[in-house]
């Protein structure tokens, strides 16, 4: 397959630190565990949570990833547990293993200073996977199309809205643009400028999904009242 290219438009970068480029990259002499490096740091990144760990199911559920390891299922598996095992011999990861029902269930941080905090909390049993209530990243195949959610709750599909759609599908996470939508429906405010400017406010300041769902009426208010005014009609 051939890229096309980059679209136009706004796009949504991933951070990476900059130690990678200079301190492992030059190391890294394996496809397969760059493939893994750079996808932790991208679907890390599209997370929420203080603390974002991958488990190896993770990168299992991404068919589109999967299938750029290998030529079949088992062929992929096996490189992508090479990677997981070069990602941690080589400090990139840090792994951590859990008690599960029906065994036990490996998970991955990266070695920052937060995954290191991470592996200590839960060598002292201070800290559970369960507790951080983590936001997984939003798989492009399970999550409902955006533009047939605005279509059913805001409005018809113009080439403008749609050209707008496209560069937040590139800008937020799925799950940033639904819930956007349904504050907008909540509010009767059916105007994507309303949509946007909910996005626009959470990438700057910041989004606590916990906060929110604690003071459900303290939030209305807020997108109702203050800088969201003036996308209401009086």
């Amino acid at each position: 397959m051939t890229f096309k290219g980059f679209a136009e438009g706004k796009v949504r970068f991933t951070p990476v630190p900059g130690p990678f480029f200079r301190e492992l990259l030059p190391e890294i002499d394996h496809l397969g565990e760059l493939k893994v490096t750079l996808y932790a740091f991208w679907r890390l990144n599209r997370m929420e949570g203080v603390f974002r760990w991958l488990r190896r199911s993770d990168f299992l559920a991404d068919s589109e990833f999967m299938q750029g390891l290998g030529p079949d299922v088992s062929s992929a598996e096996a490189a992508l547990d090479d990677a997981l095992i070069r990602c941690e011999r080589r400090g990139t990861f840090l792994r951590a293993t859990l008690p599960q029902e029906d065994g036990e269930e490996s998970i991955y941080f990266i070695n920052s200073p937060k995954g290191r905090a991470a592996i200590q909390a839960i060598a002292r049993g201070d800290w559970r996977a369960e507790d951080d209530q983590q936001m997984p990243l939003e798989l492009i195949q399970d999550r409902p199309n955006i533009y047939r959610l605005y279509e059913e709750h805001i409005g018809p599909l113009t080439p403008m809205i749609a050209e707008a759609l496209r560069e937040a599908e590139e800008l937020y996470p799925g799950s940033w643009v639904e819930e956007a939508i349904r504050i907008a429906v909540e509010n009767n405010v059916r105007r994507w400028s309303y949509v946007e400017a909910i996005l626009s406010r959470w990438q700057e300041g910041g989004r606590d999904e916990r906060k929110d769902r604690r003071d459900s009426e303290k939030d209305r208010r807020r997108y109702i009242e203050g800088e969201f005014s003036d996308y209401i009609e009086q």
